[in-house]
């Protein structure tokens, strides 16, 4: 323990340290523009990615065969093109900037999992899965984008700034989140909660106010309007308690095993069949991914395809219409997208996986105002996929103006994530293990004597 220090402060050079250096505010400038700029990309990314998804829709409502032969076909032609070009690309892009954020990653590995190049592949392979009517988010592609538009400022700021490249690619990954879903709070705690490890004290606020203009540019072009507009919850009381822990038990086993079904399928550790001709043929395995997403979306008359932020809306809105059965296509659609090979996130389906059990949750139960459930759903299922419960609960009471069920949110979230930890480990910490490279194996004495200093 360090001794206090009795150093009286000296205001006049406490002045001179925070505004009178150039250095201080150059770091400053280039931190801040940087987030400005990586806001704007993930603003256009969202906007290609939108119109993607649109011109897919146009192409189905001409057949509904004809994404029979468009999806195998584009999911094949991305996992070729990640593959031969970009293969730091792939993925959902969290664990690339977890790996990224890990003392034992040299810097010279760094630009192989978080880079400007990166970041742009991204942007086009997955607007491209969004134009092949893939199940997929952009979400977490946006944590990857915006870090590397973050990373890449480095080079601008002068030496001794005490920025460092972990500061930035948590700054990064956060902004992205916050520009993606139009949340500044969510992320911040997302950077919080799953990407900061080790913060630099006299940064943090430099490194946070980043992160809440990147939210901010998303708020000036979008409007300052919820992602899923306003629901309308009902009185919040005793009545909400049976549905509510239903939907969250459901959702927190559902959401467990969709993290557990990813892992075993992305490792590709697994001895059986569609693994080993995943490792062997991983473009003809995409193509067969493709078809069967395709087949989904038909069944389904569409439903499935895209992000599922549609099925979503319509079920808060309480007028719109889903088909029967509508979780488990998409469930499925989107852990054989994520399979595939293809640059995925999950955040969204996920939110309409969760809002769609959360809709069956208040028809089976009868319950008379189903958007409380719904966003319990939401909130539940997400943070049981990621277990990250606190992120979960910003994100869903942000997008949906949910600001009447804070206690409740918060507490489907904790209960779902814990529920989840039993069948799965956490996902995107484990993923981001794969891009390391191998620990180095210690002698038995001295993995002894570690454990030995770790108990309390």
């Amino acid at each position: 323990m360090h001794p206090p220090d009795k150093t009286p402060h000296d205001m006049r050079t406490a002045f001179r340290r925070e505004f009178a250096s150039p250095e201080v505010w150059i770091t400053r400038t280039v931190v801040v523009g940087a987030a400005a700029v990586a806001g704007l990309v993930v603003v256009g990314f969202t906007w290609l990615a939108e119109h993607a998804l649109g011109l897919f829709l146009d192409l189905a409502s001409v057949g509904w065969w004809l994404p029979l032969l468009w999806t195998p076909l584009l999911c094949g032609a991305i996992v070729w093109v990640t593959r031969r070009f970009a293969r730091g690309a792939g993925g959902s892009g969290i664990p690339q900037v977890m790996a990224a954020l890990d003392p034992a990653l040299s810097g010279g590995r760094r630009p192989l999992l978080v880079s400007l190049k990166l970041s742009l592949a991204k942007i086009g392979l997955t607007s491209a899965g969004l134009l092949g009517g893939l199940s997929l988010g952009r979400e977490g592609p946006s944590v990857q984008i915006a870090a590397g538009v973050m990373l890449t400022a480095r080079r601008w700021l002068p030496r001794g700034s005490g920025v460092s490249a972990h500061s930035l690619l948590v700054a990064g990954g956060a902004a992205g989140i916050a520009a993606a879903f139009n949340t500044p709070l969510a992320g911040v705690m997302f950077a919080i909660e799953e990407l900061s490890r080790t913060p630099e004290q006299r940064n943090s606020g430099l490194i946070v106010s980043g992160i809440v203009l990147a939210g901010l540019i998303a708020v000036s072009v979008y409007g300052n309007g919820t992602h899923f507009g306003v629901i309308h919850p009902g009185p919040i009381g005793l009545a909400l308690v049976g549905p509510g822990l239903l939907v969250t038990l459901v959702t927190g086993l559902a959401g467990g095993l969709f993290a557990r079904l990813l892992l075993a399928s992305l490792r590709g550790t697994s001895p059986d069949a569609p693994s080993r001709w995943r490792q062997r043929y991983p473009v003809r395995f995409a193509v067969g991914c493709g078809l069967a997403v395709a087949v989904i979306g038909a069944v389904t008359g569409g439903a499935t395809y895209g992000s599922g932020n549609e099925a979503t809306r319509a079920l808060l809105d309480s007028n719109g219409h889903v088909p029967v059965g509508f979780a488990l296509f998409k469930f499925i659609a989107t852990w054989v997208t994520a399979w595939s090979g293809v640059p995925a996130g999950i955040f969204a389906p996920s939110l309409s996986i969760g809002a769609a059990l959360g809709h069956d949750v208040a028809w089976l139960t009868n319950y008379p105002y189903a958007p409380a459930v719904i966003a319990l759903g939401m909130v539940g299922f997400l943070a049981a996929a990621t277990q990250a419960p606190l992120t979960a609960f910003i994100i869903v009471m942000e997008m949906v103006d949910g600001h009447g069920m804070v206690l409740s949110l918060m507490a489907c979230a904790v209960i779902a994530s814990t529920v989840s930890r039993v069948l799965s480990p956490p996902l995107y910490s484990a993923l981001a293990m794969i891009q390391l490279p191998p620990r180095r194996a210690y002698p038995a004495s001295r993995r002894a004597d570690d454990a030995g200093a770790s108990q309390p």
